[in-house]
């Protein structure tokens, strides 16, 4: 089992000070090189969801055991090791550092890691098609171009999971699809597990196991509107 969530709880401050529940998943399970995508209705914790496993977030409870680790017992630091060697994220805005190449962005992702591989990060980039777009910088690339980036950051150190955050929310239908094909292969290729969180109803049902946050996660069944509940986002 690569990953393991067990009464897993989050919640936030309002500005009035009361505190509202935004993540109660009693239990979730990912194995090594499993590809798994989750929907879920906006606003119903899918990315807590994904920064909590990857210990970006501290949980309020429950347990997080990921590759043998326990994150929801760490230090910040100590997650932001265990994150460093076995995770990479492909975020939804893709966070790519304005004033770097393609190729310095994808080396700057391994100085958390086990350190800079120059050639390493070249063969990333020309797996995802960039072999002639290494030294241009994000806004000299098209959106598609800054994701295939991103993928390549994502596995640059190598991860155990990949965690990708609505990864074809920016691209036309035909992209999608391209992207997704892409992440799905490179993570294969790669033997690193998937866990991809989207509302688009024809990336969901590209994969073998698509589980449903409302049914995983009480907190958002709770808030949510009835019709809802088991919808496609």
């Amino acid at each position: 089992m690569l990953l393991d969530v067990t009464d897993l709880k989050k919640s936030f401050s309002a500005p009035d000070g009361e505190r509202t529940l935004i993540v109660d998943v009693p239990r979730f399970s990912l194995e090594a090189g499993e590809q798994v995508a989750v929907r879920g209705a906006s606003g119903s914790g899918k990315t807590t969801f994904l920064n909590l496993i990857a210990g970006i977030l501290q949980a309020d409870s429950g347990t997080i055991v990921l590759d043998g680790n326990t994150i929801t017992t760490m230090s910040e630091s100590g997650r932001d090791r265990v994150r460093s060697k076995t995770v990479g994220y492909v975020f939804q805005n893709f966070n790519l550092l304005q004033g770097y190449t393609s190729l310095e962005n994808v080396m700057l992702g391994m100085l958390f890691g086990p350190g800079v591989d120059a050639k390493h990060a070249r063969a990333l980039l020309e797996r995802v098609g960039l072999s002639h777009r290494m030294g241009y910088r994000p806004g000299q690339l098209s959106i598609g171009q800054q994701q295939r980036v991103a993928v390549a950051r994502a596995l640059a150190n190598r991860p155990k999971l990949v965690l990708a955050d609505e990864p074809t929310g920016n691209l036309d239908q035909r992209h999608a699809g391209e992207a997704l094909a892409l992440i799905r292969e490179v993570c294969k290729e790669n033997s690193a597990a998937l866990l991809l969180v989207s509302h688009d109803p024809a990336i969901l049902s590209a994969f073998d196991r698509s589980e449903d946050l409302g049914d995983l996660n009480r907190a958002a069944a709770a808030h949510a509107a009835p019709s809802a509940v088991g919808g496609t986002r």
